[in-house]
């Protein structure tokens, strides 16, 4: 049995489809433009050279010498599903004086590597745990 080919749409009307979906295009190009015009900050943002990332987040271990380990917890929603998905990213901080104890908030900037896995610096303490 032999297959049938779907019919050929007439030039004219491919050409209309076609335009159609251009302009369609173009809303949707010009519409992101204005969108990332509006929500983009004044100031710099943490993707450009010398800005530095701040986190804030809680202390799991303290174990290490001038070293303390922290989980960064976030929050975002699903691109596709739009559930409530949480995350979280343990990262380790170079503590020089040793303050920070476990279960204490910290805020910690990003900085030069202090050793193999350490990339962050301790800023301060911002509650301390009782």
């Amino acid at each position: 049995m032999s297959e049938v080919p779907a019919p050929r749409q007439q030039p004219e009307v491919r050409k209309k489809k076609a335009a159609e979906r251009r302009r369609r295009r173009e809303r949707e190009r010009v519409k992101r433009a204005e969108r990332s015009t509006v929500a983009a900050p004044s100031t710099p943002d943490a993707s450009e050279p010398g800005r530095r990332r701040v986190r804030e987040g809680l202390v799991v271990s303290d174990k290490a010498d001038k070293t303390i380990t922290v989980r960064i917890d976030v929050t975002r929603r699903h691109r596709v599903y739009k559930k409530i998905v949480r995350e979280s990213t343990k990262l380790r901080v170079h503590d020089e004086l040793g303050e920070a104890n476990a279960g204490d908030t910290v805020r910690v900037v990003e900085s030069r590597p202090t050793s193999a896995t350490k990339r962050w610096r301790l800023v301060e303490v911002t509650e301390r745990v009782r």
